[in-house]
């Protein structure tokens, strides 16, 4: 299971240092795509093909089935990181992160996201201002 925050920058050639605790949960690579409210979600190689088979469920002849799937897999990328534990992160991504330098790396459950630090400052100060009506409002939670 994933969890914790960790900053790191980006270098020169665009690669970013995954930290070693996630890194031994993850393996020697991890699927990267598109995740929400602009991050990028990391999946190790196990969680990957559970997401792929949920997904190749979904009915072609939903668009918005059609819609997701396109988005999610034409952003998606296998990285392998090398021996200082960094991975390299394709132009789409960090665009669509809006990745330039400084990062946040955050641990969630199955998969890590990896944020802008500005981003993630931003939905994480929104996020933590209704907390707990987010809680109230998940049904059949108990913690």
């Amino acid at each position: 299971m994933f969890m914790g925050e960790y900053q790191h920058n980006l270098d020169a050639k665009g690669r970013l240092i995954i930290p070693a605790k996630l890194r031994e949960q993850i393996g020697p690579a991890m699927v990267l795509t598109r995740g929400m409210e602009g991050c990028i979600f990391g999946y190790p190689l196990t969680e990957w093909a559970k997401i792929e088979a949920k997904l190749a469920k979904l009915p072609l002849t939903k668009k918005n089935a059609r819609s997701f799937t396109r988005m999610f897999y034409s952003g998606a990328m296998e990285g392998e990181f090398d021996k200082q534990g960094r991975i390299n992160l394709s132009p789409t991504l960090k665009k669509h992160a809006g990745l330039v330098k400084e990062c946040v790396i955050v641990g969630v459950s199955n998969r890590i996201e990896i944020w802008a630090k500005e981003r993630w400052e931003e939905y994480s100060d929104e996020a933590n201002e209704s907390y707990d009506e987010i809680a109230e409002d998940l049904d059949d939670i108990e913690l």
